[in-house]
């Protein structure tokens, strides 16, 4: 049980969330896209939310400035958060500007919200999940998305549900957090997404 627990934590790490956003959107968007305008933004995001963030991280490690990769301590968190507030400023100012694909502008500016929430709670020492953050922050999107386009993705919502109530799971059963964190970083992972669904839906 603990293997499968840890594997969850690990597989189901925050920085895959904005890859598995704008998977899902060009899976289900019914508009036109051509593919080499979708791949060229998949393979950007990958770039800078997945790769850069593991370079970061070893780099970081190599400084001390981290233990691993899980950011347990909340003084670790600090410059990670900064960092991908920045690589998120990047991504909608040049690679998903509001102009293109407002679904995912939108997405990725509540993304931006919830790390800088996570970011000021830290600063105040308390420890917000960001898988939490963003698990449910992903969850919010697709339910966005299904009314927005008018698709039944039922059994994809019940895969999140269980996979937000795993990844809770896991980080409780490990003592990674407590159940106030759990649920401020739902929360803040959340209400952006919701209160954001205004300018695109």
């Amino acid at each position: 049980m603990d293997r499968i627990l840890k594997s969850i934590s690990f597989i189901f790490h925050p920085v895959i969330m904005p890859v598995l956003g704008i998977t899902f959107y060009f899976a289900k968007s019914p508009r036109f896209i051509p593919f080499e305008v979708i791949r060229a933004k998949f393979i950007s995001i990958f770039i800078l939310t997945v790769l850069l963030p593991i370079l970061l991280y070893f780099l970081l490690k190599t400084l001390g400035k981290v233990s691993t990769i899980y950011l347990n301590s909340v003084q670790e968190r600090i410059i990670p958060l900064v960092l991908n507030c920045l690589v998120i400023l990047v991504i909608v100012k040049r690679i998903i500007p509001a102009s293109q694909i407002i679904e995912l502008y939108y997405f990725f500016i509540g993304i931006l919200i919830s790390n800088i929430t996570c970011l000021a709670l830290a600063f105040v020492k308390f420890k917000a999940s960001i898988h939490m953050i963003a698990v449910s922050g992903l969850f919010m999107f697709f339910i966005a998305l299904s009314i927005h386009f008018s698709i039944n993705i039922n059994g994809t919502l019940a895969i999140m549900s269980i996979l937000s109530g795993a990844i809770a799971t896991s980080r409780l059963h490990f003592k990674a957090h407590n159940y106030k964190e759990l649920i401020i970083g739902a929360f803040i992972g959340v209400l952006p997404q919701l209160l954001l669904v205004n300018y695109w839906l």
